[in-house]
């Protein structure tokens, strides 16, 4: 496994990290024996960023990650961790806390579900509107004082933000959604993280499962985010597989799977780019890590462009409701 550093403040990270978001519920039903073994397996092959957040199942995600490293070797796993979502019983989303007290209070509770004694990089989950960000991050910046935190991060924000947040104290990179399909960062956000010496750690590479190469219209069923996500919905999907198909005919000719060179085309535009890879199950993490050896040249790629050009997804990457939330989305 390729090491990176994350970021100029950042830890040594893996070249590909896993995201654990989906063994909670998030896309329907997930199996936790599976999701463990999945977990040691990404471990076994020397993934060492394991990414979460405290509001995925309301805990359950940190409670299981916790138990899937219950005998491993703390110190040889970077844990990632958002915080300030807000949901209710029913799960519904109720905004976002990051004042300083609730920064506090999250970061209690996480390191009692992870059974842990520090959390190796702590992001807030959005930019909270009611919040000064540098009030969010100097109340981080405290727990790293106080050995709670190592490493600072953000989330979906845009670049006035990401240099506020920067003047208070050193971020060590930007988690946010980049793949074929959703490009924002690009125009804005990406060469200010790079002007400050900030990674990416790029969620949704494959965009939930929509340009994996396995999914299958209608297959979102009660509780899974794409039943209600615009891209997965009638009037949009047909679209977005028709450009699935497309880039299936680049894949076949390399050799390889959609996911992988989907995978590979992020991780082509810098080694400041970590992609996190949403598996839950190993043969899906299997497939992931075959990314690794694949080398995309020029030609490919071109191909890769023509087959899924810039801006050609139908659909807004979150439900209108969500995106308002986003800095991200407000300031490019």
């Amino acid at each position: 496994m390729q090491m990176v550093s994350l970021g100029k403040s950042g830890p040594k990270v893996s070249a590909i990290g896993l995201g654990c978001m989906g063994m909670s519920g998030m896309y329907g039903p997930a199996d936790r024996t599976e999701s463990i073994a999945t977990i040691h397996a990404a471990l076994d092959a020397g993934i060492n960023l394991l990414d979460t957040g405290d509001f995925y199942g309301m805990g359950h995600n940190e409670m299981l990650i916790g138990e899937a490293l219950k005998d491993c070797d703390r110190d040889q796993v970077l844990l990632s961790v958002k915080f300030g979502a807000m949901r209710d019983a029913a799960g519904a989303w109720l905004g976002y806390d990051a004042r300083p007290k609730a920064v506090r209070n999250f970061l209690a509770y996480t390191l009692q579900r992870l059974g842990v004694e520090y959390i190796d990089i702590y992001r807030p989950s959005r930019l909270d509107p009611d919040v000064p960000i540098e009030d969010t991050i100097g109340a981080v910046a405290e727990m790293v004082k106080a050995g709670y935190v190592r490493h600072i991060g953000l989330s979906e924000v845009g670049p006035e933000t990401i240099r506020r947040a920067a003047a208070v104290h050193p971020i060590c990179d930007l988690q946010i959604e980049y793949s074929l399909v959703s490009r924002g960062i690009e125009d804005e956000i990406l060469p200010t993280c790079r002007e400050l010496g900030i990674g990416i750690t790029a969620y949704g590479v494959l965009s939930r499962g929509l340009i994996s190469g396995h999914w299958q219209k209608g297959a979102a069923g009660s509780g899974d985010f794409r039943a209600m996500s615009p891209r997965f919905q009638e009037g949009n999907v047909d679209q977005n597989l028709a450009l699935v198909e497309a880039l299936r005919r680049v894949a076949d000719a390399k050799g390889v799977t959609v996911a992988q060179i989907a995978i590979a085309w992020v991780a082509a535009h810098g080694a400041d780019i970590v992609p996190l890879i949403g598996a839950r199950r190993r043969d899906r993490l299997s497939e992931a890590l075959g990314a690794q050896s694949l080398r995309l040249d020029a030609d490919d790629m071109a191909a890769i462009e023509r087959s899924v050009p810039k801006g050609a997804a139908a659909g807004a990457r979150y439900p209108e409701a969500q995106l308002a939330h986003m800095d991200s989305e407000r300031h490019g």
